[in-house]
Protein backbone atom coordinates (compact mmCIF):
# COMPACT_ATOMS: atom_id res chain seq x y z
CA UNK A 1 0.00 0.00 0.00
CA UNK A 2 0.91 3.11 -0.83
CA UNK A 3 0.60 6.86 3.37
CA UNK A 4 -8.68 25.35 20.58
CA UNK A 5 -10.74 22.07 19.79
CA UNK A 6 -8.71 19.64 21.89
CA UNK A 7 -11.32 18.22 24.28
CA UNK A 8 -14.05 18.32 21.67
CA UNK A 9 -11.88 16.39 19.22
CA UNK A 10 -11.28 13.65 21.77
CA UNK A 11 -15.03 13.20 22.00
CA UNK A 12 -15.23 13.22 18.20
CA UNK A 13 -12.57 10.51 18.03
CA UNK A 14 -14.58 8.23 20.28
CA UNK A 15 -17.76 8.97 18.36
CA UNK A 16 -16.03 8.37 15.04
CA UNK A 17 -14.89 4.93 16.12
CA UNK A 18 -18.36 4.04 17.42
CA UNK A 19 -19.93 5.33 14.24
CA UNK A 20 -17.60 3.27 12.07
CA UNK A 21 -18.43 0.21 14.11
CA UNK A 22 -22.15 0.94 13.93
CA UNK A 23 -21.94 1.32 10.16
CA UNK A 24 -20.22 -2.01 9.89
CA UNK A 25 -22.46 -3.88 12.29
CA UNK A 26 -25.46 -2.90 10.24
CA UNK A 27 -24.28 -5.07 7.34
CA UNK A 28 -24.55 -8.67 8.58
CA UNK A 29 -24.06 -11.49 6.10
CA UNK A 30 -27.38 -12.93 7.16
CA UNK A 31 -29.42 -10.11 5.57
CA UNK A 32 -32.42 -11.62 3.88
CA UNK A 33 -33.16 -8.97 1.28
CA UNK A 34 -31.01 -7.05 -1.14
CA UNK A 35 -30.85 -3.34 -0.68
CA UNK A 36 -31.46 -1.06 -3.62
CA UNK A 37 -28.50 0.87 -5.02
CA UNK A 38 -28.41 3.90 -7.27
CA UNK A 39 -28.42 1.60 -10.28
CA UNK A 40 -30.95 -0.99 -11.39
CA UNK A 41 -30.97 -4.25 -9.41
CA UNK A 42 -28.23 -6.60 -10.62
CA UNK A 43 -29.41 -9.71 -12.39
CA UNK A 44 -28.79 -12.99 -10.65
CA UNK A 45 -26.88 -15.86 -12.24
CA UNK A 46 -30.18 -17.22 -13.51
CA UNK A 47 -31.00 -13.92 -15.18
CA UNK A 48 -33.84 -12.89 -12.89
CA UNK A 49 -33.69 -9.46 -11.21
CA UNK A 50 -32.52 -9.63 -7.61
CA UNK A 51 -35.17 -8.77 -5.05
CA UNK A 52 -34.45 -5.45 -3.36
CA UNK A 53 -35.21 -3.74 -0.11
CA UNK A 54 -33.77 -0.61 1.44
CA UNK A 55 -31.62 -0.83 4.56
CA UNK A 56 -31.51 2.33 6.65
CA UNK A 57 -30.76 2.84 10.29
CA UNK A 58 -30.01 5.46 12.88
CA UNK A 59 -26.70 5.38 14.65
CA UNK A 60 -27.25 5.71 18.41
CA UNK A 61 -26.54 9.12 19.89
CA UNK A 62 -23.51 9.09 22.14
CA UNK A 63 -24.03 11.98 24.56
CA UNK A 64 -21.14 13.66 26.31
CA UNK A 65 -20.75 16.89 28.19
CA UNK A 66 -18.72 18.38 25.34
CA UNK A 67 -20.52 17.21 22.22
CA UNK A 68 -23.87 15.67 21.43
CA UNK A 69 -24.76 15.25 17.77
CA UNK A 70 -27.18 12.77 16.24
CA UNK A 71 -25.45 10.84 13.48
CA UNK A 72 -27.57 9.57 10.56
CA UNK A 73 -26.26 6.99 8.15
CA UNK A 74 -27.68 4.97 5.27
CA UNK A 75 -26.49 1.90 3.43
CA UNK A 76 -27.56 0.83 -0.04
CA UNK A 77 -26.72 -2.71 -1.12
CA UNK A 78 -27.10 -4.94 -4.15
CA UNK A 79 -26.39 -8.66 -4.12
CA UNK A 80 -25.28 -10.64 -7.15
CA UNK A 81 -25.27 -14.43 -7.17
CA UNK A 82 -22.27 -15.20 -9.36
CA UNK A 83 -22.50 -18.99 -9.00
CA UNK A 84 -23.94 -21.42 -6.48
CA UNK A 85 -22.06 -20.66 -3.27
CA UNK A 86 -20.57 -17.38 -4.55
CA UNK A 87 -22.20 -13.99 -3.90
CA UNK A 88 -20.92 -10.47 -4.31
CA UNK A 89 -22.51 -7.70 -2.28
CA UNK A 90 -21.89 -4.11 -3.31
CA UNK A 91 -22.66 -1.34 -0.86
CA UNK A 92 -22.41 2.39 -0.41
CA UNK A 93 -22.36 3.68 3.17
CA UNK A 94 -23.23 7.34 3.61
CA UNK A 95 -23.16 9.66 6.58
CA UNK A 96 -24.69 13.05 5.75
CA UNK A 97 -23.62 14.38 9.15
CA UNK A 98 -19.94 14.08 8.25
CA UNK A 99 -18.39 17.33 7.02
CA UNK A 100 -14.82 16.70 5.85
CA UNK A 101 -12.73 19.46 4.32
CA UNK A 102 -9.22 20.30 3.19
CA UNK A 103 -6.89 21.46 5.90
CA UNK A 104 -3.22 22.18 6.63
CA UNK A 105 -1.36 19.95 9.07
CA UNK A 106 1.81 21.14 10.72
CA UNK A 107 4.16 18.18 11.15
CA UNK A 108 6.32 17.48 14.18
CA UNK A 109 10.07 16.92 13.88
CA UNK A 110 11.18 13.50 15.12
CA UNK A 111 14.16 11.18 14.75
CA UNK A 112 13.74 7.98 12.75
CA UNK A 113 14.42 5.09 15.12
CA UNK A 114 16.66 2.91 12.97
CA UNK A 115 18.50 5.46 10.86
CA UNK A 116 18.74 8.34 13.33
CA UNK A 117 17.81 10.68 10.49
CA UNK A 118 15.54 13.68 10.86
CA UNK A 119 11.92 12.79 10.04
CA UNK A 120 8.42 14.18 10.37
CA UNK A 121 5.31 12.92 12.14
CA UNK A 122 1.63 13.80 11.88
CA UNK A 123 1.44 14.23 15.65
CA UNK A 124 3.85 15.40 18.31
CA UNK A 125 4.17 15.74 22.05
CA UNK A 126 1.90 18.01 24.06
CA UNK A 127 4.75 20.41 24.74
CA UNK A 128 5.63 20.57 21.03
CA UNK A 129 1.99 21.23 20.15
CA UNK A 130 1.66 24.06 22.67
CA UNK A 131 4.89 25.68 21.52
CA UNK A 132 4.01 25.27 17.83
CA UNK A 133 0.51 26.67 18.30
CA UNK A 134 2.00 29.71 20.04
CA UNK A 135 4.42 30.30 17.18
CA UNK A 136 1.62 29.95 14.64
CA UNK A 137 -0.50 32.52 16.44
CA UNK A 138 2.44 34.90 16.56
CA UNK A 139 2.77 34.46 12.79
CA UNK A 140 -0.89 35.40 12.28
CA UNK A 141 -2.50 31.95 11.98
CA UNK A 142 -5.29 30.39 14.03
CA UNK A 143 -4.22 26.84 14.88
CA UNK A 144 -6.27 24.03 16.41
CA UNK A 145 -4.89 21.20 18.52
CA UNK A 146 -6.41 17.72 18.57
CA UNK A 147 -5.41 14.99 20.99
CA UNK A 148 -5.09 11.75 19.01
CA UNK A 149 -5.36 8.46 20.95
CA UNK A 150 -3.77 5.19 19.95
CA UNK A 151 -6.21 2.97 18.06
CA UNK A 152 -7.19 -0.23 19.78
CA UNK A 153 -4.23 -2.26 18.55
CA UNK A 154 -3.31 -5.29 20.59
CA UNK A 155 0.36 -4.42 21.07
CA UNK A 156 0.76 -0.64 21.40
CA UNK A 157 0.34 1.70 24.37
CA UNK A 158 -3.13 2.81 25.34
CA UNK A 159 -4.00 6.45 25.74
CA UNK A 160 -2.50 9.43 23.97
CA UNK A 161 -0.50 8.87 20.80
CA UNK A 162 0.18 12.55 20.29
CA UNK A 163 -1.28 15.96 19.53
CA UNK A 164 -2.05 17.11 16.00
CA UNK A 165 -1.75 20.78 15.03
CA UNK A 166 -3.70 22.16 12.08
CA UNK A 167 -4.56 25.45 10.47
CA UNK A 168 -7.97 26.10 8.95
CA UNK A 169 -10.71 24.26 7.07
CA UNK A 170 -11.00 24.94 3.34
CA UNK A 171 -13.50 24.02 0.60
CA UNK A 172 -10.84 23.17 -1.99
CA UNK A 173 -7.40 21.64 -2.15
CA UNK A 174 -6.04 24.72 -3.93
CA UNK A 175 -7.25 26.98 -1.13
CA UNK A 176 -5.51 24.77 1.43
CA UNK A 177 -2.33 24.74 -0.68
CA UNK A 178 -2.28 28.52 -0.71
CA UNK A 179 -2.40 28.63 3.09
CA UNK A 180 0.15 25.81 3.36
CA UNK A 181 2.66 27.80 1.33
CA UNK A 182 2.30 30.70 3.78
CA UNK A 183 2.69 28.37 6.75
CA UNK A 184 5.83 26.89 5.17
CA UNK A 185 7.22 30.36 4.49
CA UNK A 186 6.75 31.14 8.19
CA UNK A 187 9.16 28.32 9.08
CA UNK A 188 6.90 25.30 9.63
CA UNK A 189 6.63 21.93 7.93
CA UNK A 190 3.12 22.01 6.40
CA UNK A 191 1.18 19.43 4.36
CA UNK A 192 -2.29 19.61 2.83
CA UNK A 193 -4.66 16.85 3.96
CA UNK A 194 -8.28 15.77 3.54
CA UNK A 195 -9.84 15.54 7.00
CA UNK A 196 -12.13 12.76 5.80
CA UNK A 197 -9.17 10.40 6.10
CA UNK A 198 -8.97 11.01 9.87
CA UNK A 199 -10.07 8.33 12.29
CA UNK A 200 -11.29 11.00 14.71
CA UNK A 201 -14.31 11.88 12.60
CA UNK A 202 -16.78 9.77 10.61
CA UNK A 203 -16.34 9.17 6.91
CA UNK A 204 -19.06 10.56 4.64
CA UNK A 205 -18.90 7.91 1.87
CA UNK A 206 -17.56 4.35 1.73
CA UNK A 207 -17.89 2.12 -1.35
CA UNK A 208 -17.52 -1.54 -0.38
CA UNK A 209 -17.54 -4.89 -2.19
CA UNK A 210 -17.94 -8.15 -0.25
CA UNK A 211 -17.51 -11.53 -1.95
CA UNK A 212 -18.80 -14.51 0.04
CA UNK A 213 -17.64 -18.00 -0.97
CA UNK A 214 -19.31 -20.95 0.74
CA UNK A 215 -17.18 -24.12 0.35
CA UNK A 216 -20.15 -26.31 1.26
CA UNK A 217 -21.99 -25.19 -1.87
CA UNK A 218 -19.33 -23.89 -4.24
CA UNK A 219 -17.92 -26.60 -6.52
CA UNK A 220 -14.95 -24.68 -7.91
CA UNK A 221 -11.68 -23.71 -6.27
CA UNK A 222 -10.06 -20.70 -4.64
CA UNK A 223 -6.37 -20.21 -5.37
CA UNK A 224 -3.61 -17.73 -4.82
CA UNK A 225 -1.78 -17.39 -8.11
CA UNK A 226 1.24 -15.67 -9.60
CA UNK A 227 0.57 -17.35 -12.95
CA UNK A 228 3.78 -19.42 -12.71
CA UNK A 229 5.98 -16.30 -12.75
CA UNK A 230 6.75 -14.52 -9.49
CA UNK A 231 8.57 -11.76 -11.37
CA UNK A 232 5.51 -10.72 -13.37
CA UNK A 233 3.07 -7.90 -12.60
CA UNK A 234 -0.43 -7.90 -14.02
CA UNK A 235 -3.77 -6.34 -13.14
CA UNK A 236 -6.19 -8.38 -11.06
CA UNK A 237 -8.93 -8.11 -13.68
CA UNK A 238 -6.72 -9.29 -16.55
CA UNK A 239 -5.67 -12.37 -14.56
CA UNK A 240 -9.31 -13.00 -13.71
CA UNK A 241 -10.44 -12.64 -17.32
CA UNK A 242 -7.77 -15.00 -18.62
CA UNK A 243 -8.69 -17.70 -16.10
CA UNK A 244 -12.46 -17.26 -16.41
CA UNK A 245 -12.51 -16.34 -12.72
CA UNK A 246 -15.80 -15.75 -10.94
CA UNK A 247 -14.21 -13.34 -8.45
CA UNK A 248 -10.66 -12.09 -8.18
CA UNK A 249 -8.93 -9.76 -5.71
CA UNK A 250 -5.38 -8.56 -5.36
CA UNK A 251 -3.19 -10.52 -2.99
CA UNK A 252 -0.14 -9.80 -0.85
CA UNK A 253 2.64 -7.23 -0.76
CA UNK A 254 5.17 -7.25 -3.59
CA UNK A 255 8.23 -5.37 -4.81
CA UNK A 256 7.45 -2.27 -6.87
CA UNK A 257 10.91 -0.76 -7.37
CA UNK A 258 14.05 -2.10 -9.02
CA UNK A 259 16.05 -0.72 -6.11
CA UNK A 260 14.38 -3.29 -3.82
CA UNK A 261 14.79 -6.35 -6.04
CA UNK A 262 12.85 -7.65 -9.02
CA UNK A 263 9.42 -6.06 -9.41
CA UNK A 264 6.46 -8.32 -8.80
CA UNK A 265 8.26 -10.74 -6.49
CA UNK A 266 6.41 -11.32 -3.20
CA UNK A 267 7.40 -9.50 -0.01
CA UNK A 268 6.25 -12.25 2.34
CA UNK A 269 5.33 -15.91 2.28
CA UNK A 270 3.50 -17.24 -0.75
CA UNK A 271 2.80 -20.67 -2.15
CA UNK A 272 1.13 -21.77 -5.37
CA UNK A 273 -0.30 -25.24 -5.99
CA UNK A 274 1.64 -26.73 -3.11
CA UNK A 275 5.02 -25.16 -3.87
CA UNK A 276 6.67 -22.51 -1.69
CA UNK A 277 7.33 -19.44 -3.86
CA UNK A 278 8.71 -17.04 -1.23
CA UNK A 279 9.60 -17.00 2.45
CA UNK A 280 7.89 -15.31 5.37
CA UNK A 281 8.91 -11.88 6.64
CA UNK A 282 9.19 -12.88 10.29
CA UNK A 283 5.81 -14.03 11.57
CA UNK A 284 3.09 -12.25 9.63
CA UNK A 285 -0.53 -12.99 8.83
CA UNK A 286 -1.25 -15.37 5.97
CA UNK A 287 -4.33 -16.81 4.31
CA UNK A 288 -3.97 -20.58 3.82
CA UNK A 289 -6.19 -21.89 1.03
CA UNK A 290 -5.98 -25.65 1.49
CA UNK A 291 -7.50 -28.14 -0.93
CA UNK A 292 -8.45 -25.48 -3.45
CA UNK A 293 -9.99 -23.24 -0.80
CA UNK A 294 -12.29 -25.87 0.66
CA UNK A 295 -10.35 -25.68 3.93
CA UNK A 296 -9.15 -22.17 4.62
CA UNK A 297 -7.70 -20.54 7.69
CA UNK A 298 -5.66 -17.50 8.71
CA UNK A 299 -2.53 -17.74 10.84
CA UNK A 300 0.80 -16.03 11.43
CA UNK A 301 3.36 -18.17 9.59
CA UNK A 302 7.12 -18.62 9.74
CA UNK A 303 9.37 -20.47 7.31
CA UNK A 304 12.54 -22.48 7.90
CA UNK A 305 14.46 -23.56 4.81
CA UNK A 306 17.67 -25.57 5.16
CA UNK A 307 20.31 -26.67 2.66
CA UNK A 308 22.17 -29.88 3.55
CA UNK A 309 25.31 -31.29 1.97
CA UNK A 310 26.32 -34.44 3.81
CA UNK A 311 26.57 -33.49 7.47
CA UNK A 312 26.92 -29.77 6.79
CA UNK A 313 23.90 -27.46 6.79
CA UNK A 314 23.21 -23.83 6.00
CA UNK A 315 20.11 -21.71 6.52
CA UNK A 316 18.42 -20.57 3.34
CA UNK A 317 17.06 -17.08 4.06
CA UNK A 318 15.16 -16.37 0.88
CA UNK A 319 13.24 -17.96 -1.97
CA UNK A 320 12.98 -16.14 -5.31
CA UNK A 321 14.41 -12.81 -4.20
CA UNK A 322 17.62 -10.87 -4.81
CA UNK A 323 20.36 -11.96 -2.38
CA UNK A 324 21.18 -9.17 0.06
CA UNK A 325 17.80 -7.41 -0.28
CA UNK A 326 14.92 -8.35 2.03
CA UNK A 327 11.72 -6.42 1.39
CA UNK A 328 9.71 -5.90 4.61
CA UNK A 329 12.68 -7.31 6.54
CA UNK A 330 11.92 -10.04 9.10
CA UNK A 331 15.06 -12.17 8.53
CA UNK A 332 17.92 -12.97 10.94
CA UNK A 333 21.03 -10.91 10.28
CA UNK A 334 19.17 -8.22 8.37
CA UNK A 335 20.01 -4.53 8.77
CA UNK A 336 18.65 -2.27 10.22
CA UNK A 337 16.25 -4.74 11.85
CA UNK A 338 15.47 -8.45 11.97
CA UNK A 339 11.82 -7.69 12.75
CA UNK A 340 9.09 -7.21 10.11
CA UNK A 341 9.03 -3.62 8.86
CA UNK A 342 6.41 -2.61 6.32
CA UNK A 343 7.67 -1.04 3.08
CA UNK A 344 11.29 -1.12 4.27
CA UNK A 345 14.04 -3.01 2.44
CA UNK A 346 16.62 -4.47 4.78
CA UNK A 347 20.03 -5.66 3.65
CA UNK A 348 22.15 -8.75 4.36
CA UNK A 349 25.81 -9.44 3.65
CA UNK A 350 25.49 -13.17 4.42
CA UNK A 351 22.61 -14.57 2.39
CA UNK A 352 21.63 -17.88 0.80
CA UNK A 353 18.67 -17.78 -1.60
CA UNK A 354 16.86 -20.52 -3.53
CA UNK A 355 15.33 -19.90 -6.96
CA UNK A 356 12.57 -22.05 -8.42
CA UNK A 357 11.04 -22.46 -11.86
CA UNK A 358 8.57 -19.67 -10.98
CA UNK A 359 11.45 -17.18 -11.18
CA UNK A 360 11.02 -16.46 -14.89
CA UNK A 361 13.59 -13.71 -15.06
CA UNK A 362 17.34 -13.27 -15.43
CA UNK A 363 19.00 -14.44 -12.22
CA UNK A 364 20.73 -11.79 -10.08
CA UNK A 365 24.39 -11.17 -10.85
CA UNK A 366 27.30 -9.88 -8.79
CA UNK A 367 29.83 -11.26 -6.31
CA UNK A 368 29.01 -14.66 -4.86
CA UNK A 369 28.51 -18.26 -5.90
CA UNK A 370 25.73 -20.02 -7.82
CA UNK A 371 24.88 -23.71 -7.74
CA UNK A 372 22.41 -25.39 -10.10
CA UNK A 373 20.57 -28.49 -8.83
CA UNK A 374 18.62 -31.00 -10.87
CA UNK A 375 15.29 -32.52 -9.87
CA UNK A 376 17.09 -35.12 -7.74
CA UNK A 377 19.10 -32.48 -5.80
CA UNK A 378 22.34 -33.32 -7.62
CA UNK A 379 24.76 -30.49 -8.33
CA UNK A 380 24.87 -29.76 -12.06
CA UNK A 381 27.20 -26.75 -11.97
CA UNK A 382 29.07 -24.43 -9.60
CA UNK A 383 30.12 -20.96 -10.71
CA UNK A 384 29.33 -17.28 -10.88
CA UNK A 385 25.88 -15.80 -10.48
CA UNK A 386 23.64 -15.20 -13.50
CA UNK A 387 21.73 -16.83 -16.31
CA UNK A 388 18.25 -18.29 -15.76
CA UNK A 389 16.71 -21.20 -13.87
CA UNK A 390 16.82 -24.23 -16.22
CA UNK A 391 13.56 -26.19 -16.61
CA UNK A 392 13.04 -28.79 -13.86
CA UNK A 393 16.00 -27.39 -11.91
CA UNK A 394 16.55 -25.13 -8.90
CA UNK A 395 19.32 -22.66 -8.21
CA UNK A 396 21.10 -21.64 -5.02
CA UNK A 397 22.89 -18.31 -4.81
CA UNK A 398 25.09 -17.29 -1.89
CA UNK A 399 26.85 -14.08 -0.93
CA UNK A 400 29.33 -13.53 1.88
CA UNK A 401 29.78 -16.51 4.23
CA UNK A 402 26.89 -18.27 2.46
CA UNK A 403 28.96 -18.21 -0.74
CA UNK A 404 31.86 -19.74 1.18
CA UNK A 405 29.57 -22.55 2.36
CA UNK A 406 28.51 -23.30 -1.20
CA UNK A 407 32.12 -23.29 -2.38
CA UNK A 408 33.11 -25.73 0.36
CA UNK A 409 30.15 -28.09 -0.04
CA UNK A 410 28.95 -28.00 -3.64
CA UNK A 411 30.62 -30.62 -5.81
CA UNK A 412 29.40 -31.42 -9.30
CA UNK A 413 27.66 -34.79 -9.07
CA UNK A 414 27.19 -34.44 -5.31
CA UNK A 415 23.90 -33.64 -3.60
CA UNK A 416 22.55 -30.61 -1.79
CA UNK A 417 19.07 -31.28 -0.40
CA UNK A 418 16.84 -28.36 0.47
CA UNK A 419 14.05 -28.85 3.02
CA UNK A 420 11.24 -26.42 3.70
CA UNK A 421 9.15 -26.22 6.86
CA UNK A 422 6.21 -23.85 7.38
CA UNK A 423 4.79 -23.44 10.88
CA UNK A 424 2.15 -21.30 12.52
CA UNK A 425 2.91 -19.50 15.75
CA UNK A 426 1.38 -22.38 17.72
CA UNK A 427 4.15 -24.57 16.34
CA UNK A 428 1.91 -26.60 14.04
CA UNK A 429 3.44 -27.52 10.72
CA UNK A 430 1.62 -26.44 7.57
CA UNK A 431 2.15 -29.15 4.97
CA UNK A 432 1.53 -28.20 1.37
CA UNK A 433 0.03 -30.46 -1.29
CA UNK A 434 -1.52 -30.11 -4.72
CA UNK A 435 -4.23 -27.44 -4.73
CA UNK A 436 -2.86 -25.66 -1.64
CA UNK A 437 -1.81 -22.02 -1.76
CA UNK A 438 -0.81 -19.24 0.61
CA UNK A 439 -1.01 -15.47 0.32
CA UNK A 440 0.41 -13.20 3.00
CA UNK A 441 0.25 -9.57 4.02
CA UNK A 442 -0.22 -7.77 7.37
CA UNK A 443 -1.52 -7.33 9.94
CA UNK A 444 -3.98 -9.74 11.54
CA UNK A 445 -7.35 -7.99 12.01
CA UNK A 446 -9.59 -10.56 13.72
CA UNK A 447 -8.51 -13.57 15.77
CA UNK A 448 -10.74 -16.09 17.54
CA UNK A 449 -13.79 -13.96 16.80
CA UNK A 450 -12.38 -10.78 18.37
CA UNK A 451 -10.77 -7.72 16.87
CA UNK A 452 -7.06 -8.31 17.38
CA UNK A 453 -4.68 -6.07 15.42
CA UNK A 454 -1.03 -6.91 16.13
CA UNK A 455 0.18 -3.82 14.29
CA UNK A 456 3.56 -3.41 16.02
CA UNK A 457 4.48 -7.11 15.97
CA UNK A 458 3.77 -7.31 12.24
CA UNK A 459 5.74 -4.14 11.59
CA UNK A 460 3.13 -1.73 10.29
CA UNK A 461 3.42 0.81 13.13
CA UNK A 462 6.19 1.66 15.59
CA UNK A 463 5.23 3.14 18.97
CA UNK A 464 8.81 4.43 19.29
CA UNK A 465 8.77 6.20 15.91
CA UNK A 466 5.62 8.10 14.97
CA UNK A 467 7.10 9.03 11.59
CA UNK A 468 6.64 5.38 10.61
CA UNK A 469 3.34 3.91 9.44
CA UNK A 470 0.97 6.61 10.70
CA UNK A 471 -0.89 7.27 7.45
CA UNK A 472 -0.60 3.63 6.29
CA UNK A 473 -2.34 2.28 9.39
CA UNK A 474 -4.20 5.09 11.14
CA UNK A 475 -5.61 7.07 8.21
CA UNK A 476 -8.36 5.85 5.91
CA UNK A 477 -6.97 4.09 2.86
CA UNK A 478 -8.24 1.78 0.10
CA UNK A 479 -7.96 -1.73 1.52
CA UNK A 480 -8.40 -5.35 0.52
CA UNK A 481 -9.13 -7.81 3.33
CA UNK A 482 -9.84 -11.51 3.70
CA UNK A 483 -11.72 -13.32 6.44
CA UNK A 484 -13.35 -16.60 7.39
CA UNK A 485 -16.63 -16.76 9.26
CA UNK A 486 -17.98 -19.31 11.74
CA UNK A 487 -19.54 -21.34 8.91
CA UNK A 488 -16.23 -21.61 7.08
CA UNK A 489 -17.20 -19.12 4.37
CA UNK A 490 -14.39 -17.11 2.82
CA UNK A 491 -14.92 -13.34 2.77
CA UNK A 492 -12.99 -11.23 0.25
CA UNK A 493 -13.55 -7.51 0.78
CA UNK A 494 -12.46 -4.28 -0.87
CA UNK A 495 -13.17 -0.71 0.14
CA UNK A 496 -12.32 2.11 -2.23
CA UNK A 497 -10.40 5.06 -0.86
CA UNK A 498 -8.50 8.26 -1.53
CA UNK A 499 -11.79 9.74 -2.76
CA UNK A 500 -12.24 7.23 -5.60
CA UNK A 501 -15.92 7.72 -6.33
CA UNK A 502 -15.98 9.86 -3.18
CA UNK A 503 -15.03 6.88 -1.02
CA UNK A 504 -12.48 7.52 1.72
CA UNK A 505 -11.46 4.01 2.79
CA UNK A 506 -10.91 2.36 6.18
CA UNK A 507 -8.31 2.70 8.86
CA UNK A 508 -6.92 -0.63 10.05
CA UNK A 509 -9.20 -0.43 13.08
CA UNK A 510 -12.25 0.29 10.92
CA UNK A 511 -11.32 -2.54 8.58
CA UNK A 512 -11.11 -4.94 11.52
CA UNK A 513 -14.46 -3.76 12.89
CA UNK A 514 -16.06 -4.16 9.48
CA UNK A 515 -14.73 -7.69 9.02
CA UNK A 516 -15.92 -8.63 12.49
CA UNK A 517 -19.35 -7.20 11.70
CA UNK A 518 -19.56 -9.52 8.69
CA UNK A 519 -19.15 -12.43 11.08
CA UNK A 520 -15.45 -13.04 10.48
CA UNK A 521 -13.82 -15.07 13.23
CA UNK A 522 -10.46 -14.71 11.46
CA UNK A 523 -9.35 -11.86 9.20
CA UNK A 524 -6.24 -10.22 7.82
CA UNK A 525 -5.31 -7.14 5.86
CA UNK A 526 -4.07 -7.80 2.32
CA UNK A 527 -2.27 -5.35 0.05
CA UNK A 528 -4.20 -2.12 -0.36
CA UNK A 529 -3.84 1.42 -1.58
CA UNK A 530 -3.64 1.57 -5.35
CA UNK A 531 -3.40 -2.23 -5.46
CA UNK A 532 -6.93 -2.78 -4.11
CA UNK A 533 -9.05 -4.34 -6.84
CA UNK A 534 -11.94 -6.76 -7.25
CA UNK A 535 -13.04 -8.32 -10.53
CA UNK A 536 -16.30 -10.23 -11.01
CA UNK A 537 -16.59 -12.43 -14.11
CA UNK A 538 -13.32 -10.90 -15.26
CA UNK A 539 -14.58 -7.30 -15.07
CA UNK A 540 -13.27 -4.74 -12.58
CA UNK A 541 -16.09 -3.71 -10.23
CA UNK A 542 -14.40 -1.33 -7.80
CA UNK A 543 -12.63 1.98 -8.45
CA UNK A 544 -8.87 1.74 -7.80
CA UNK A 545 -7.25 4.89 -6.50
CA UNK A 546 -4.27 5.23 -8.86
CA UNK A 547 -4.70 8.07 -11.32
CA UNK A 548 -3.50 5.75 -14.10
CA UNK A 549 -6.21 3.21 -13.31
CA UNK A 550 -5.95 -0.37 -12.11
CA UNK A 551 -2.49 -1.23 -10.87
CA UNK A 552 -0.48 -4.22 -12.05
CA UNK A 553 0.12 -6.32 -8.93
CA UNK A 554 2.09 -9.40 -7.86
CA UNK A 555 -0.10 -12.29 -6.81
CA UNK A 556 -3.90 -12.43 -6.79
CA UNK A 557 -6.63 -14.58 -5.25
CA UNK A 558 -8.95 -16.10 -7.83
CA UNK A 559 -12.29 -17.88 -7.33
CA UNK A 560 -12.37 -20.33 -10.22
CA UNK A 561 -15.35 -22.28 -11.58
CA UNK A 562 -15.29 -26.04 -11.71
CA UNK A 563 -13.58 -27.15 -14.90
CA UNK A 564 -14.74 -30.80 -14.97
Amino acid sequence: MDNPQGSGRITRARLGLRLATALAVAVPLSIGGTAAADTEPTATAAGAPAAATTAEWTTPQWATAEWTTPQWATAEWTTRVVAPGVEVRTGTLRNPAAAPSWTVTVQAPVTARFTGAAAWAAVGTESWAEETAGRLRAAGFEPTMSRIPWPGYADVPSGLMGVRVRVGSYPSQDAAKSVASRVTAAGFRAVVEWSGYDADQPADVENVHVAVIDPRTFRGSVEATHDADVTDRETTSSVAARHGSLVGVNGGFFITSDADGVQGTPAGISAHDGELASMAAGARAALILADGGRRSRIADLTTTVTARAGRSTAAVRGVNRTPGLVRNCGQPGATPTEEPRQDVTCTKTDDLVKFTAEYVHALPTGPGVQVVLDAKDRVVSVGGRGGTVPPAHTVLQGIGPAADWLTANAVVGGKIAVTEVIRDTDGRQVKLGRGDSIVSAAPTLVEDGRVHIDAAAEGVVDPADLSFGYAWANNRQPRTMAGIDQRGRLLLVTVDGRLSGGSEGFTLAEGAAFMRSLGAVQALNLDGGGSSAMAVDGVLVNRPSDAAGERAVGDTIQVLPRTR
